[in-house]
């Protein structure tokens, strides 16, 4: 199998500083997605674009990740996995560069979508590099680990880089993240270790099949409707707040700030469920996004039923992201970083999914309050998905197939 070597004894209890040196590659790359979000208006107005045109710079960017997650991991899969993710820093670092000085919106267009080029390949790279520095109990707290850096971006880059963006201009956001760049650029070149003993990667040909596999496409459409469900109430948690609970808009930032918290202690809780035993932290945590999503219903005009509910969507849609990952890994044996990479253009063409179904639900449905039952439906769906793969699985191989992996 292509993997990074695991020179970590098996019960080791500490990860490594070299996943921290991911994490924070992670946080980078994280707040330069969400960011522009809380940027919009200085950017229309400083550009000269309506709003409309400046939020298409957040699609532009998810479309890059979407397309270029496999087509860059595909270039750089004979490269060395440290030197690509140095590389993709340094693209990280130069198109935030180029966002902090575009001329004109065509401009910082292209420089989002050069930045997003960089996201998928590392997040998918650096899953499977993750997963190469841990005993094999650890491997799915070590993925949660590195994505910890894209929810605390959540939590903390965020609101940080729209505060600067608010008092210092756009522009000053951007040179920010540039800093960060450079910084978790430094860390990675310097703590994480070189491949060492790698087998020559499979053909190119053979990697397609793998993917292709059964297992590995349907755990790509769980991770789809997984986030395509949790997107749906998320992208227009803001008028169901303040529109249906009654909340005042000064209101909304801080019970985004219970979500981010939410986000990050489900998102370590799904690593360690998915070290114990895979299959019922697949099952269970696209079970219980379905469950919350489905009882916020019946509290949306309870405000403080919906602070919970709101930490428990983030607890609950993050709890999936270690599962779905290492089902992925497991699934594509030696074509893991391809598929890993697939995966992580799969969790954006949920967030993509989803505000497309919300918007559906609200203009041309039963409306607004309809969206936590509707999209309750989505990961029920993705869970339907699973017990299916897990058929297959049982009736084409053994199940300990993925059991093994957690025995170790």
């Amino acid at each position: 199998m292509n993997t990074t070597t695991s020179t970590v004894p098996a019960g080791r209890r500490r990860f490594p500083i070299a996943l921290y040196a991911l994490t924070a590659g992670a946080f980078g790359i994280g707040t330069t997605e969400f960011v522009i979000m809380g940027l919009l208006m200085q950017v229309a107005a400083d550009l000269q674009v309506s709003i409309a045109a400046a939020g298409l710079l957040i699609s532009g960017y998810a479309l890059g990740v979407f397309v270029g997650a496999p087509l860059l991991t595909a270039a750089t899969r004979r490269m060395p996995r440290k030197a690509v993710l140095v590389a993709l820093m340094i693209i990280f670092t130069l198109g935030n560069l180029a966002c902090a000085l575009a001329p004109s919106y065509t401009v910082l267009m292209i420089a989002r979508v050069v930045t997003s080029l960089a996201h998928g390949t590392f997040f998918g790279v650096g899953a499977v590099v993750a997963t190469g520095l841990v005993a094999e109990d650890r491997k799915a707290s070590a993925i949660s680990i590195m994505f910890t850096g894209l929810t605390v971006a959540t939590l903390l880059g965020v609101p940080a880089g729209a505060w600067l963006g608010l008092h210092h201009g756009w522009r000053a956001t951007f040179w920010a993240v540039t800093a960060i760049g450079v910084v978790a650029t430094v860390v990675i070149a310097t703590l994480v270790p070189k491949d060492r003993g790698d087998a020559a990667p499979m053909a190119f040909g053979d990697e397609l099949k793998a993917v292709a596999r059964p297992q590995v496409l349907l755990g790509l459409l769980m991770t789809v409707l997984g986030f395509g469900g949790m997107f749906t109430v998320y992208t227009y948690i803001q008028p169901l707040l303040t529109q249906v609970a009654g909340f005042a808009e000064a209101a909304v930032s801080p019970i985004l700030l219970v979500f981010g918290v939410g986000m990050i202690v489900g998102n370590l809780l799904g690593g360690k469920f998915a070290d114990r035993r895979l299959l019922p932290a697949l099952l269970g945590t696209l079970s219980a996004l379905a469950l919350v999503m489905g009882l916020m219903t019946f509290v949306l005009h309870s405000q403080w039923a919906m602070v919970l509910f709101v930490g428990l969507l983030g607890a609950t849609a993050f709890a999936t992201v270690s599962p779905l990952q290492l089902w992925v890994l497991q699934k594509a044996s030696g074509a893991q970083s391809l598929a890993s990479s697939l995966n992580i253009g799969a969790f954006n063409l949920g967030n993509a999914f989803g505000a497309w179904l919300g918007g559906v639900v609200i203009m041309h449905g039963p409306g607004l309050e309809a969206l936590p039952w509707v999209a309750a439906l989505v990961p029920l769906s993705a869970l339907m998905v699973a017990l299916w793969a897990i058929a297959l699985e049982r009736r084409g191989h053994p199940p300990v197939l993925i059991e093994q992996t957690h025995s170790a």
